[in-house]
């Protein structure tokens, strides 16, 4: 055995549990980790300005590898930095470490300097929390963490350092830790042939794919069901990317929100729904009622819990979604062979006809800049290799209504908590977990200021992506949702600059705030100049190595298409009438068709 500190024991401990990629800010209360980590070498750090950016850039790069990030700081207001980030990690079952430094444990209950209880603070948004007291229990607690995060739905954990047992000394080997196995429930073939009992009685089939699916690395699996079974699928807002946007049976997303037309009515014409890793998240639902007229349910998650948590369906199998999908492969082929699968050709090219219908027009010409064209030009400019991130807001709406995705972890969103602020150091993380890929990030304009300083991170680490941040000067989600208590109250941003004239009243000058942060940043105010700017902003993250802000000037009041039930999205612009409206739709508009009013329901 040999005789160590318990930090640089840890060090050794992520390097063999796989986690050896930190975001974090260095403090008194943790230097003696800093300090193991930088005689190790083998841990790379990013120094943060904000511990809640670090938190959130270790949850970035936790959704972006299927890793687990790091987030570390110091005591007492650097651990309650840390909570947003684990609530949106835990909401979202992602797995991350948050290591804090603490008060030595002789003074823990004299109300000693920056020492406050942060296991149990952060106990309601972790799997599990811990202020470890006993030098000894390290190696053993950090290995229960690791095991903790990876079982079951996965999720974040908290570690709390006394300064004086981080000094202590222990024997320990690292020769001999092993990483504690996970554990996830698997179903039973048993269990997948019922699933198909039930999905084969029905005419109209349809597949829910959720995050599950994502965190499992069970895409291809996913592809392969669907495709044996010749029925659509529709990703969740987490799932988007588990079946790629152009596959003929990837149906539309669903939603009173992130949603297509086309996935909506499709949902609606169905009998059998089979939600695999998926939550039913209410703006995914809306309506319950809506949602579930008419319609057979099966429901498999990796939490037992989950299961009847929104409504009861009418089977409930609790397993990993890579597990069931093997076994329902497996069954669906053995029924194949048999040739008792029912041909499901007419429905799947019913919905994959849909696809050609229904598009929301976004070819518009107008100045100020209305969103739905940058999403469109977004669509032009960046391949299906981008990996798009964004957080809430109506920019994240409309995003998701309109942009493509074409694989799994290539759209990185907080889905249920939506913090603003989160995009930006997210943003880094992704960069951190795929370096050399096209990273996309998108933005309003208040989401955008909420963590504006993490840009100088991305430039003093060389961590390029493109910042989209569509700027019209106002929380347009909740301008949009005071419209029921008809009222627009301190919801605008705007104001005359007196440093900078030429943002006409918008307020915050980006350009100059993401230049005084050591990026690059582009105006755009004419959308046909976006597709330069797209270029341009591409060109200049190349050569800088630094993000590159492309802010566009949007008109300052847009209603985004959205409501209370899948049956009735508001529509507040005209659809498209013929394909030009709609150019970068994946599959264009099937015949002209006259534009619907404003308002029309889905």
């Amino acid at each position: 055995m040999t005789r160590m500190r318990t930090v640089d024991a840890i060090a050794l401990i992520l390097e063999k549990e796989g986690a050896t990629e930190a975001f974090g800010l260095p403090g008194a209360a943790i230097n003696p980790l800093y300090s193991a980590m930088k005689a190790h070498g083998g841990i790379r750090h990013t120094l943060h300005r904000h511990v809640e950016g670090a938190s959130h850039a270790a949850d970035g790069y936790s959704r972006a590898t299927g890793g687990i990030g790091i987030c570390i700081g110091t005591s007492g207001p650097a651990g309650t930095d840390m909570i947003t980030g684990l609530y949106a990690a835990i909401a979202d079952s992602i797995p991350m470490l948050c290591i804090t430094g603490q008060a030595p444990t002789h003074v823990l209950h004299k109300e000693d300097f920056q020492a406050v209880d942060i296991e149990s603070i952060a106990k309601p948004v972790t799997k599990f929390a811990s202020t470890i007291l006993e030098p000894g229990q390290v190696p053993g607690t950090f290995a229960k963490a690791f095991q903790i995060m990876r079982s079951a739905r996965p999720g974040p954990v908290l570690l709390d350092l006394p300064i004086n047992v981080q000094m202590a000394e222990i024997e320990f080997d690292i020769d001999a830790y092993e990483p504690l196995p996970a554990d996830r429930p698997a179903a039973t073939r048993a269990q997948a042939e019922k699933v198909l009992d039930l999905l084969v009685a029905s005419e109209n089939p349809l597949i829910i794919a959720g995050g599950g699916v994502i965190n499992a690395e069970a895409s291809e699996q996913l592809v392969e069901l669907a495709e044996l079974l010749n029925i659509p699928v529709s990703p969740t807002l987490m799932g988007w990317g588990a079946i790629p946007d152009d596959h003929r049976l990837q149906a539309g997303m669903i939603g009173i929100q992130t949603h297509t037309r086309y996935g909506n009515e499709t949902f609606l014409a169905s009998d059998f729904v089979l939600g695999l890793g998926n939550r039913w998240a209410n703006r995914h639902t809306g309506d319950l009622d809506t949602y579930r007229d008419g319609r057979t349910f099966v429901h498999i998650d990796i939490e037992a819990t989950q299961i009847g948590r929104v409504f009861s369906p009418d089977l409930g199998i609790t397993s990993d979604a890579g597990a069931a999908l093997e076994q329902l492969i497996a069954a669906a082929r053995a029924r194949k062979a048999a040739a008792t699968l029912p041909d499901y050709s007419a429905w799947a090219d019913e919905c994959t006809a849909r696809k050609g219908t229904g598009h929301r027009k976004t070819n518009f010409a107008n100045i100020p800049v209305k969103p739905q064209r940058v999403y469109q030009e977004m669509n032009a400019a960046f391949g299906q290799d981008t990996t798009y991130v964004s957080t809430i807001g109506l920019s994240q709406i409309a995003g998701a209504q309109m942009l493509h995705v074409f694989g799994p972890r290539r759209w990185i969103n907080a889905g249920q908590a939506g913090p603003l602020g989160w995009t930006g150091p997210a943003a880094l993380g992704v960069v951190r977990g795929k370096p050399g890929e096209r990273v996309v990030a998108l933005s309003g304009d208040y989401d955008f200021q909420f963590m504006i300083e993490e840009l100088a991170v991305g430039a003093q680490f060389k961590l390029p992506y493109i910042h989209v941040v569509v700027n019209n000067s106002y929380l347009g989600l909740i301008r949009q949702a005071q419209r029921g208590f008809d009222m627009d109250y301190h919801v605008s941003l705007g104001f005359e600059n007196i440093n900078s004239p030429e943002t006409n009243g918008y307020g915050v000058d980006h350009v100059k705030v993401a230049e005084g942060l050591g990026c690059k940043a582009v105006r755009v105010e004419d959308p046909e100049r976006l597709g330069d700017a797209f270029a341009e902003a591409g060109r200049l993250a190349a050569e800088h190595q630094v993000p590159v802000v492309v802010e566009v000037i949007l008109e300052r009041v847009t209603n985004i298409s959205m409501g209370a039930s899948l049956g009735a999205v508001n529509e507040f612009e005209e659809l498209a009438a013929t394909p030009e409206d709609a150019p970068t739709a994946l599959t264009p508009l099937a015949t002209a068709r006259a534009a619907e009013p404003a308002g029309a329901g889905v």
